[in-house]
């Protein structure tokens, strides 16, 4: 390995840049946190709220359905209003689905006529908005780090941006865990995280729309419509397949589960925290506190091991990096809902699964890497866009195969659920998806 590659490599390589981007790196980070404060906790959110195992799952399912159909559109918005009004416009959404999350307890339930509405009906509606800006600016970061380094260390630069970003990833679950501590009541609790997520969009909202200057802008041409989109999703190149394929699996195998971590370790396995903390004495996290922090312990594990990942690259090629990254993400799922009730064990698996971002900035270089110079955004967004829509239905599977499937007569379940069968089906996607791209994946040119 590179003996300077240190996770400080990406925080070095983030404050070099300059101008709008580092403008936009800043707004990034904002949602980023205010995401990462509340969308890991909304299942128990949801569950709290009422929602079934399987509404879970569904919620799981519209955010994959939001992230698949919003990057295009929300290019066509960029070209039509400009940027920077795009921009704020998102981010203002983004902050509006912050606060309709924040009030949903207030609305209770509502009789309209025959139809009953539950108050976690309206996360959904939060989600619709709160994903505005998340799901805009795909295309645009690839493009901006293809066009800023050479070929044979593009996974550096990817791992510039995540390492930041990750921070976000970082700060927001370990904020949230201090903010959930400070009331025993989880609905009470979480509205505080809400609160504080609000305020970070308002003011990242501001930053952006203030400082961004988009008479510069190159990020992309106009929106040419579905000619375009059909254009670009066959002008995929043929090394792309072993890896989509592979990728699509895996992403389908994690969409199942991922929304049911936090219901694991707070129902599942019910497992806290209690410490003896000098000079302030026994402190007991609730599972929900202790999630946050799990999270934190995940990110930190994540932040140190990226940039060595992305120079090991350089040496061993970004194929094999990015197949470890799957197989993490892969296995962790039934590692997960086998594991005792035990704290220390529960540390140890999501420091373990903080592994698989280690694959990330090698992930994203095998992506852009084949791509024409002028055309790393189009391949991107046409990339994420067709794997997005087939993971699309996963978390509504994954929600039928752990809660079951009610039936509408309201008789009982359709379908029984099964924790455990749920995430371990997952595992065997996730598997078969690193084995294909094992087998059949290309390494990118630059790194042979």
């Amino acid at each position: 390995m590179d003996a300077e590659a240190s996770p400080l490599d990406g925080y070095r390589q983030f404050f070099a840049l300059s101008g709008d981007v580092f403008v936009l790196s800043i707004a990034m980070f904002g949602f980023s946190l205010g995401f990462q404060m509340t969308t890991r906790f909304l299942p128990e959110y949801l569950r709290v709220l009422g929602a079934s195992g399987f509404v879970i799952g569904l919620f799981g399912t519209v955010g994959n359905l939001i992230s698949a159909l919003y990057p295009y559109p929300g290019g066509a918005v960029s070209d039509r209003i400009g940027s920077r009004y795009a921009l704020t416009l998102f981010g203002a959404a983004s902050t509006l689905g912050f606060l309709v999350w924040a009030i949903a307890p207030s609305f209770g339930t509502v009789a309209i006529g025959g139809l009953t509405i539950q108050p976690w009906l309206w996360v959904f509606v939060g989600l619709v908005l709160a994903q505005a800006w998340k799901s805009f600016g795909l295309g645009a970061t690839f493009a901006i780090v293809k066009q800023s380094v050479s070929a044979e260390q593009l996974a550096r630069g990817f791992a510039s941006t995540e390492t930041f970003r990750r921070s976000a990833f970082l700060l927001g679950p370990v904020v949230a865990a201090g903010l959930l501590a400070l009331h025993p009541d989880f609905t009470m609790s979480f509205r505080y995280v809400l609160a504080v997520a609000v305020v970070v969009g308002v003011v990242a909202t501001a930053v952006q729309h203030t400082l961004y200057d988009a008479s510069d802008d190159s990020f992309g041409d106009s929106a040419e419509g579905l000619s375009q989109l059909r254009s670009d999703l066959r002008s995929l190149p043929s090394t792309l397949r072993p890896l989509l394929i592979g990728d699509t699996l895996v992403r389908f195998a994690n969409g199942m589960v991922y929304v049911f971590f936090i219901i694991v370790v707070t129902e599942f396995l019910d497992v806290g925290l209690s410490l003896s903390l000098p000079g302030v004495g026994g402190v007991d996290l609730a599972p929900a506190t202790f999630f946050g922090l799990l999270l934190g312990v995940e990110m930190i594990v994540a932040l140190l091991v990226m940039a060595p990942a992305a120079a090991l690259a350089e040496r061993v090629g970004l194929k094999a990096v990015v197949a470890t990254g799957f197989a993490v993400y892969a296995i962790f799922p039934l590692l997960l809902i086998s594991a005792p009730p035990n704290a220390v064990v529960l540390a140890v698996l999501f420091a373990f699964s903080g592994l698989r971002f280690a694959g990330l900035p090698a992930h994203k270089a095998l992506i852009v890497g084949p791509a024409e110079a002028d055309a790393g955004g189009r391949v991107t967004g046409a990339y994420y866009l067709l794997r997005n829509v087939i993971v699309i239905p996963s978390g509504a599977l994954g929600g039928a195969l752990y809660g079951g499937v009610p039936d509408p007569l309201g008789t009982g379940k359709l379908i029984a659920g099964n924790p455990t069968l749920a995430f371990a089906v997952a595992t065997v996607i996730g598997l078969l998806g690193t084995g294909y791209f094992l087998v059949f994946g290309e390494e990118f040119d630059a790194y042979r």
